[in-house]
């Protein structure tokens, strides 16, 4: 029995080791390649000056926010979730005559990983903000998408003047949404919406002050979209 015992206790630990190598591995990547432009901690002191002058989003909390698999792939091949980066006003083109456009050329290309890489990276990326209480646990209740959830979007709460619902259209200066649904978790989704300063005090994306059925409206028809990008 003891020597059984002993046995299991090894092959156990054995079952455990490529977890914690590649949590190890993706900490590694996280401290010498992420952490430049990116909060992986909950910085201690906010304010106007540091989201002016931060590089990346915060990532203290994407446990709660991003889905595994759409993390994994996409840090493979990453895609362009902001087309004017983490802070537009940077990367404004004026043109005389016309509306102002977005430089592309100004907006730094994100790291490319290889798949044994992203992987481990996202395990760890996982494990962020899962006990800070940010979201809580079952907060999207399943509502069904319908033309009121499009309307709120796209005319009625003004998301599509700064987010783009669908490649190509919408607007530029917050990230696209075309992907949300394969990106977010949907309990964070309603979260954000219902309270986008409770992931951070100073950022600009407004408080809607929506009752809770079209926060789940919103939230469902976001979740709908899936096109384009890493899924």
């Amino acid at each position: 029995m003891k020597l059984r015992n002993t046995l299991l206790a090894g092959a156990l630990a054995l079952a455990a080791m490529p977890t914690l190598v590649s949590a190890a591995a993706g900490g590694e990547i996280i401290k010498n390649q992420c952490v430049s432009c990116h909060a992986v901690t909950k910085p201690e002191a906010g304010g106007i000056d540091r989201l002016l002058t931060r590089k990346g989003p915060d990532l203290h909390y994407a446990g709660v926010k991003f889905n595994k698999d759409w993390l994994t792939a996409w840090l493979q091949n990453p895609t362009t979730l902001r087309p004017g980066g983490v802070l537009y006003a940077h990367v404004v083109k004026p043109v005389p005559g016309g509306p102002d456009t977005i430089d592309a050329s100004l907006v730094q290309p994100h790291l490319k990983l290889n798949a044994e890489d992203a992987a481990a990276v996202a395990e760890v990326l996982m494990s962020y903000g899962v006990d800070d209480g940010l979201v809580e646990k079952g907060a999207f209740k399943q509502a069904p998408p319908n033309a009121m959830a499009a309307l709120l979007f796209n005319k009625l709460r003004g998301c599509a003047s700064c987010h783009s619902g669908k490649p190509g259209a919408g607007g530029m200066s917050g990230p696209e949404l075309y992907t949300a649904g394969a990106r977010l978790q949907p309990d964070y989704v309603v979260e954000y919406i219902r309270n986008p300063q409770k992931f951070d005090p100073h950022v600009w994306m407004p408080k809607l002050d929506l009752n809770e059925a079209d926060v789940q409206k919103l939230a469902g028809y976001l979740l709908t979209l899936k096109t384009g990008g890493a899924k």
